[in-house]
């Protein structure tokens, strides 16, 4: 065989393995595509059912269901739940765990457009095991803080994550335009709203001593369950300081679409803050007031 011949074989293979290559590629990113469409359209459809087999009072049973997110009445194969209750079971409690650790994402962050501070707290773990490092501003925050945020106003709020980005993303949108509106009808002068990452309750009690206001208010995200991980509290002090207890603070929980919707508790919020504004008291003795 002459070389010329070996010369053109050999660019012919060539050619067939890039071919074969080109394939490979184009098949690898075809499937890819496939698989990221078929994920896209995977959706979980929640839908209560009576899942008890021959149940003595079925209607009783869907009665109980629709006033209460607990699994009541799913049913059992043998000793364990069915595959879709199970399935349910599991999608919850995944979406409670990333409530607690995925933290509030960057792209809501800019769209609140509030100042963004810190805790102490330098990772979730720390915040999960070490409950005071929540609880206080880190350096640069609170110098911050002392420098910028406006003084002696009514009242203060703050924005927390706490124990449920979600609660916060798909709450403080509607919330916190509704409590603001609210307080601004009742000529209740506002501090500027500020966003603490990593934050506790009691951190309210270091800022509303910078800021020196009367009311403190913290739109913090609640300890998700397997019912919702979109749940929010607000916890509100008039004037704390270094003998505050636990008790002096009012407390309005389980803000969401399946309990308080947010914007009638924004409405609900602005109401209360001028009532205790005016008894200039919190917590047991401002209910023991009413």
């Amino acid at each position: 065989m002459q070389r010329m011949d070996i010369e053109v074989i050999v660019k012919q293979v060539l050619e067939e393995l890039t071919k074969v290559e080109k394939s490979k590629t184009n098949s690898i990113n075809a499937s890819k595509e496939k698989v990221e469409e078929v994920i896209r359209k995977v959706v979980f459809n929640k839908e209560k059912a009576v899942g008890v087999d021959n149940p003595a009072d079925e209607e009783m049973i869907e009665k109980v269901q629709k006033i209460t997110p607990a699994r009541i009445g799913i049913g059992h194969t043998g000793t364990r739940m069915k595959t879709r209750d199970y399935l349910d079971f599991r999608i919850d409690h995944a979406a409670a765990q990333d409530a607690v650790f995925k933290g509030v994402s960057e792209e809501f962050l800019k769209e609140l457009q509030l100042p963004v501070l810190q805790s102490k707290s330098s990772s979730m773990d720390e915040y999960l095991m070490n409950l005071n490092s929540g609880r206080k501003l880190d350096e640069a925050s609170r110098k911050w803080a002392e420098e910028h945020l406006p003084k002696n106003k009514q009242v203060q709020i703050i924005v927390s994550d706490g124990l449920s980005s979600s609660g916060i993303e798909a709450n403080i949108s509607d919330l916190l335009p509704a409590l603001i509106q609210g307080l601004k009808v009742r000529n209740i002068s506002i501090g500027d709203p500020v966003f603490i990452k990593r934050s506790r309750v009691w951190i309210q009690d270091e800022i509303a001593k910078i800021v020196n206001c009367d009311v403190v208010i913290s739109l913090i995200g609640e300890r998700p369950g397997l019912a919702t991980s979109k749940s929010i509290s607000a916890y509100l002090i008039y004037r704390p300081n270094q003998d505050t207890v636990e008790a002096d603070r009012t407390v309005i929980s389980n803000i969401h679409e399946g309990g308080v919707p947010p914007v009638e508790a924004g409405a609900f919020l602005a109401d209360l803050l001028a009532d205790v504004l005016k008894a200039k008291t919190s917590g047991v003795k401002f209910a023991q007031m009413k």
